[in-house]
């Protein structure tokens, strides 16, 4: 129960930049193994067939694993996405959507993430992958 609480205390006080607002991210729990947000498929995020637009299923994607890739490396440094790979399963129009990031593999130099997301009827409407390179902080002059 304690960590349970400990992790509701860590997404009221984490700090999201102005692009996570954009998306309409709310982050429902994160941790160095796993990250959950919700969101909403509105008009200003659909492309012009009038459904979501791929970018924004790949921005959330990396978006949420470099939070859980980035609290896992903790204060050892800090990760860059290297590589997004996300598939586009089911066209979404409007509609509450859920991504669940999980680590696949993690690493001294990199680490791999794999996010699904569903719609409200528990579709899978894509997934994707990101591989993170962690910068690791160093004494020594580059």
């Amino acid at each position: 129960m304690i960590e349970l609480q400990q992790r509701k205390t860590a997404v009221k006080n984490f700090e999201v930049g102005p692009y996570v607002e954009y998306l309409g991210l709310e982050l429902l729990d994160l941790s160095g193994d796993e990250v959950r947000a919700r969101w909403d498929a509105t008009s200003r995020l659909h492309q012009t067939a009038g459904i979501l637009h791929g970018g924004v299923h790949c921005s959330v994607v990396e978006t949420l694993a470099s939070i859980g890739a980035g609290l896992w490396l903790g204060s050892k440094g800090r990760v860059v996405g290297v590589s997004n790979t996300t598939d586009f399963l089911r066209g979404v129009g409007d509609g509450q959507l859920t991504s669940i990031a999980r680590f696949v593999h993690r690493g001294r130099t990199q680490q791999l993430w794999r996010v699904t997301t569903e719609s409200q009827d528990g579709r899978l409407v894509a997934t994707g992958q990101v591989r993170l390179h962690n910068l690791l902080k160093t004494t020594e002059p580059v």
